[in-house]
């Protein structure tokens, strides 16, 4: 994995492939320009993939907003003093598309329910639930954790 030196973000990133499924993962400074490099990464990983445009433009509003909220509300509770990171894993597999954001709060992430039409924000998982098949958490043992969604690449 090497290091990007063309990004103010700090990000990092690489990609496997075999003949079956690929996977990128790209980590990034906690930090809200880190979301237009999440989308972007996004969009040329799952471009150079071969994915139709459809699903790429789903894929990019689900990674927005699961690295927005992960910078957002990233506590940066953590046993060391490194910068807070944000991890984005993407794997592919012939029916669907993973998708995994890592933050460093240890706090499971929260659904606002219904949001004012005024309101700028709070639609973030309520979005990533109406795109995706099936939506989740888990506490790693390294500690924070990953939100994840799995999107269908199919006639589902």
């Amino acid at each position: 994995m090497g290091r990007d030196a063309n990004s103010s973000a700090g990000r990092t990133g690489g990609t496997a492939v075999n003949a079956t499924s690929y996977t990128s993962e790209l980590e990034l400074a906690a930090q809200v320009e880190s979301v237009r490099w999440a989308r972007s990464h996004t969009r040329d990983v799952l471009h150079a993939w071969q994915l139709p445009g459809e699903h790429i433009d789903t894929a990019q509003l689900v990674v927005s907003e699961l690295v927005t909220n992960a910078v957002r509300h990233d506590s940066g509770q953590r046993n060391s003093t490194d910068e807070p990171r944000v991890t984005l894993t993407l794997h592919c597999e012939p029916a669907q598309l993973i998708v995994l954001v890592g933050d460093g709060n240890p706090n499971p992430p929260v659904s606002n329910g219904a949001v004012p039409l005024a309101a700028e924000g709070g639609r973030g998982l309520f979005i990533v639930e109406a795109v995706s098949k099936e939506w989740s958490y888990y506490f790693p043992p390294t500690g924070g954790k990953v939100v994840w969604c799995i999107l269908a690449l199919g006639s589902e």
